[in-house]
């Protein structure tokens, strides 16, 4: 691994899925025993700590005073999706096998190019809808047993 590598959007969107995949496994088996919503908010004062952390140990911990309007609005959204993304992922892992429910919730895949495509104005190449097609078709097989 390279220091160039470290800084591809390529290697952190694997690193993403790979802490994603292993936050599947750890949530289910941190659920078993307890309320799911209970279990997202550990979860979620966790990664409230360990971000802080990492703010103040590389000094990027900033006052958000010169942050726009436009911006706070957005990222709000984006808290409040989150929260609302996990507490049903972790009732979906509660009640169903972590095999079936994260492979479904990686429809989200699917959902952001379409919402890309017509919030942002993003435009896939076909291979690109290939893809996103043969994701939504995976969804799909896996839900049906």
């Amino acid at each position: 691994m390279t220091p160039e590598t470290l800084g591809t959007w390529q290697f952190w969107a694997v690193a993403s899925a790979v802490f994603a995949a292993l936050t599947a496994i750890f949530a289910k088996i941190g659920v078993a025993d307890i309320d799911s919503d209970l279990a997202t908010f550990i979860r979620t004062i966790v990664v409230l700590a360990s971000l802080a952390l990492i703010l103040l140990a590389t000094g990027k911990f900033a006052s958000p005073a010169p942050i726009a309007g436009k911006t706070w609005l957005f990222l709000v959204l984006s808290g409040l999706g989150t929260g609302a993304s996990w507490l049903c992922y972790f009732r979906a892992l509660k009640l169903g096998p972590a095999s079936l429910v994260a492979p479904i919730d990686k429809l989200s895949v699917v959902l952001v190019a379409l919402f890309a495509v017509t919030f942002l104005g993003e435009r896939p190449s076909l291979n690109q809808w290939l893809g996103i097609g043969l994701i939504a078709a995976g969804a799909v097989l896996i839900a049906l047993r």
